[in-house]
């Protein structure tokens, strides 16, 4: 018998075999991952928010808000993820040089917690130039913020002597009467024809002591966009023969689509009346 055999059967190898194939390690059991836990309670932000630079919009401006409520010290959903990032929802972006009177942002909470409590830990800690004016609960169900959002309400304050008062109301008449008002709008390296009509709700004007507030309430379509005040501004501009100057633009509010309640269950039938009449009997 071939000795080298002999030795390669008595390692375990087939007579061919000529070389072995190292063991796979086991990786080392470790603790299961933490599951994240759910949120339970949802809160809506009310946020006046001064007007900032354009640098610290956009990402910048998330990043605030994400470490200004990880301070906070809340039981904030998301923090127990990879990241740290807590969960917020956003109504309607807001451009950096406009002034907001109501904004709404959404927070999520792992823990029951009273208004008042929640209120106290945000109310000195938003990012700079946003202040808390209210917070109330809202349904855990309920639709996104950002879908139910379908308008929004501007005021843009005309400082005289800008603009004639006279001009601009009759401007104001006409844009509501108008059946349509073709625009162009310059996207990147692209012209596009659109009809701004359809995106205007409402436009008022009327007088604050020597200033002229023209008022504006804008859609906010899934398919059409977003209505934009600089655009409506621009449209009056073209109607009384010069750019809208000297002008503070502000929106007031959002108007959120009607929300349905949550069905309440029917109430149980008592044991031992399933299948009975309830008419009495005749």
């Amino acid at each position: 018998m071939d000795r080298s055999r002999g030795r390669k059967r008595d390692a375990g190898l087939h007579p061919r075999q000529t070389s072995t194939v190292p063991s796979r390690h086991e990786p080392p059991v470790g603790p299961p991952a933490a599951q994240p836990r759910d949120a339970v309670q949802r809160w809506r932000l009310v946020v006046r928010r001064e007007p900032i630079d354009p640098a610290d919009a956009g990402r910048a401006l998330q990043a605030g808000w994400e470490a200004a409520l990880r301070r906070c010290g809340l039981p904030l959903a998301g923090l127990d993820m990879p990241g740290r990032r807590p969960r917020m929802a956003v109504a309607a972006p807001l451009a950096a040089t406009v002034e907001g009177r109501a904004e709404l942002y959404d927070v999520w909470l792992t823990a029951r917690l009273p208004r008042w409590q929640v209120r106290d830990a945000l109310a000195g800690g938003l990012p700079p130039g946003h202040t808390l004016v209210d917070l109330y609960n809202v349904w855990l169900g309920e639709a996104a913020l950002p879908g139910q959002v379908v308008a929004s309400v501007y005021r843009a304050t005309v400082d005289p002597p800008n603009q004639d008062p006279g001009r601009l109301a009759a401007a104001v008449a006409e844009i509501e009467a108008a059946a349509s008002l073709p625009r162009r709008r310059t996207k990147g390296d692209r012209t596009i024809d659109y009809d701004l009509r359809p995106m205007i709700g409402r436009l008022g004007i009327r007088q604050d002591g020597p200033s002229t507030v023209i008022e504006m309430t804008l859609r906010h379509d899934p398919a059409r966009g977003v209505g934009r005040p600089d655009e409506v501004l621009a449209e009056l501009g073209d109607r009384t023969g010069g750019p809208i100057a000297g002008t503070h633009l502000t929106r007031e509010r959002l108007i959120l689509a009607e929300v349905p309640s949550p069905t309440p269950a029917a109430p149980r039938r008592p044991a031992g009346t399933r299948g009975r009449s309830n008419r009495p009997p005749g």
